[in-house]
């Protein structure tokens, strides 16, 4: 068995502090600190923070980890992680402040939303289609397998947690939605499984973030997963496949309908 490790199952324990607003860090931030290894160049680390910010898994006003903790959690030199704030500074993503209470912040004016619609007007269809296929199969693939190995009880307190959100914001709501995906894919007990998909999550949520501004959205994804949920506590592969399979159609029809509305 293919034991997840320590590092992908804690992984809200990375990423920036949870000092704003008292919110932890979220699960997708695991993905986007993996370290970058002899990669590390400043401008990947520039990269890796942009995606961060306009995928909206940094917010507007919020503490990025201290140069030490980023350059430690990424797998480069502190030298390596000032050069990328210095550049991301220079684009008006990151301000710096001063004094006791001071650190690298995301800038006010840097808005997710705003970026995912630029990037959904100026995609190709067949662009928007790979990605849906891609996380499809992936996706597809770890239920599957999850609905042959979870406990049933695993599968339940997923569910539970998701009918606990319903009484939240559509933006928090869709954070622990975005959780809740994660969580089934771990319970296919495959490590490289899930640590794809946790790239492609990071990858497809500021896309149904965007989505999320109609409540209508959120809900039917809630639906979605929820099914998806009941198969796999079932043992269901075949009905959790297929109901991950018109989550993923019906995520990238939207797009492409929004996107004739953008143009």
């Amino acid at each position: 068995m293919d034991e997840m490790p320590l590092t992908a199952r804690a992984a809200d324990d990375i990423g920036p502090s949870p000092e704003r607003g008292g919110r932890h860090p979220h699960r997708l931030q695991g993905a986007l600190f993996q370290p970058i290894g002899d990669e590390g160049r400043a401008e990947l680390v520039e990269r890796r923070l942009v995606d961060a910010i306009t995928r909206g898994h940094l917010s507007a006003g919020e503490r990025l980890p201290s140069e030490a903790d980023l350059a430690r959690s990424l797998g480069v030199a502190p030298v390596t992680v000032r050069e990328a704030l210095l550049a991301l500074r220079g684009r008006g993503l990151v301000v710096t402040r001063r004094g006791r209470n001071g650190g690298s912040f995301v800038a006010e004016q840097a808005d997710p939303v705003s970026f995912t619609r630029e990037a959904v007007r100026t995609a190709s269809r067949l662009a928007l289609r790979d990605l849906g296929a891609h996380y499809g199969a992936i996706t597809g693939a770890c239920v599957r397998l999850a609905a042959r190995r979870a406990d049933p009880s695993e599968a339940q307190q997923v569910r539970r947690r998701m009918q606990e959100a319903g009484g939240l914001d559509i933006e928090q709501r869709r954070r622990v939605l975005d959780d809740a995906q994660i969580e089934l894919v771990a319970l296919s007990q495959s490590a490289r499984l899930t640590r794809e998909q946790m790239k492609l999550q990071a990858e497809l949520s500021p896309f149904l973030r965007l989505l999320a501004q109609d409540g209508d959205d959120v809900r039917r994804q809630a639906e979605h997963l929820a099914a998806v949920a009941e198969a796999v506590e079932a043992a269901d592969e075949n009905a959790a496949g297929a109901r991950t399979d018109l989550m993923v159609t019906e995520t990238i029809e939207a797009l492409i309908a929004m996107q004739m509305t953008l143009t």
